[in-house]
């Protein structure tokens, strides 16, 4: 049972059509251990800013004693709309009925060319970033405008740029040794691939996850200070306040 205002900051937060999601490690004390075991801060974010919409964003934090999938498909279990979220394999059965649609995150398939490229130089990794960094200017520029200018303006601009690099991608793919670490980060972009093309046609669907991330930001803060949690009672009270 929530308190009244953390009861209250889910509803206002889960009102909504776009939703970002993201969980993060919070080490929690095992009764009789004496040591810590690993519970989850899960975030869920309501802003629609970069979307031209002004009503105020929030973001409800919720714990659990493990991230077993069962955790996010309760906390969601009501939500309707778009979900934002990284490829977690516990967030997949929130799509099975169409109820939520899946809308995953560029940024996390940046990362894993731009690690390749930075690690071993790779020029099919440093390629594959510079093609999304094309994608993201054309984001900055239209970060605030109404749902229907972003539409257009990826429908003209970033859906040519897309279809390319996916037809980049899958020759690229047909000249690396099949167990590569560049040959994962392609089959890794491609299984998302076409989920993630949600966001040229609509407009209120951001390329990436980032919101979520920079709102689990004071977790980790808030780590550093106080450590762990005494109890998964602990943890729950911690949701609340998450910060530092």
């Amino acid at each position: 049972m929530l308190a009244p205002v953390a009861e209250v900051l889910r509803r206002y937060v889960l009102a909504t059509d776009k939703l970002h999601g993201d969980d993060t490690p919070l080490p929690v004390l095992a009764p009789g251990t004496g040591k810590t075991k690993t519970g989850r801060f899960w975030a869920y974010v309501r802003d629609n800013r970069p979307a031209g919409d002004n009503t105020a964003p929030a973001v409800w934090f919720a714990y659990s004693p493990n991230r077993k999938g069962e955790h996010p498909q309760r906390h969601l279990a009501k939500f309707e709309g778009i979900l934002q979220a990284d490829a977690f394999a516990g967030f997949s059965k929130l799509y099975e009925d169409g109820a939520i649609q899946e809308a995953p995150c560029m940024a996390h398939i940046r990362r894993k060319f731009f690690d390749l490229m930075k690690a071993h130089n790779s020029p099919t990794a440093t390629e594959a970033v510079h093609r999304i960094a094309a994608l993201y200017r054309i984001e900055a520029e239209i970060k605030g405008r109404s749902v229907e200018e972003r539409r257009a303006v990826r429908t003209a601009r970033a859906k040519p740029l897309f279809d390319d690099m996916r037809r980049w991608l899958e020759q690229a793919l047909t000249q690396l040794t099949p167990k590569s670490e560049t040959a994962a980060a392609i089959h890794y972009a491609l299984q998302l691939w076409d989920a993630l093309a949600r966001y040229l046609d609509d407009g209120r669907i951001e390329i990436d996850n980032l919101i979520a991330e920079r709102a689990l930001r004071p977790v980790a803060i808030g780590r550093r200070n106080y450590l762990f949690a005494g109890s998964d009672k602990g943890g729950e009270r911690a949701a609340e306040r998450p910060g530092p």
